[in-house]
């Protein structure tokens, strides 16, 4: 069993209706297997922002799906420069 902390931030925030929780991810403790559930649970909001947005793990911004995600994870949404 592995559970991480998920924070999300704007569009993340509110594809998934609260800014915090808890995930059970099982024996797939990779971002792979976090994208896996949020889009079960969130659908095709979530999926949108999961393309183009990003996950921040102790300040690093990772893209890699086999990265392990660790005690807690960021799902940041783009952002546009300017």
């Amino acid at each position: 069993m592995a559970i991480v902390t998920v924070r999300y931030f704007a569009a993340a925030s509110e594809a998934a209706g609260r800014e915090q929780e808890e995930l059970d991810l099982g024996s797939d403790s990779t971002l792979g297997g976090l994208r896996e559930v949020l889009v079960r649970n969130y659908g095709e909001p979530m999926a949108r922002v999961l393309r183009s947005g990003s996950f921040l793990l102790d300040g690093v911004v990772r893209r890699d799906l086999a990265h392990p995600t660790g005690a807690q994870v960021d799902i940041l949404p783009p952002f546009a420069g300017g």
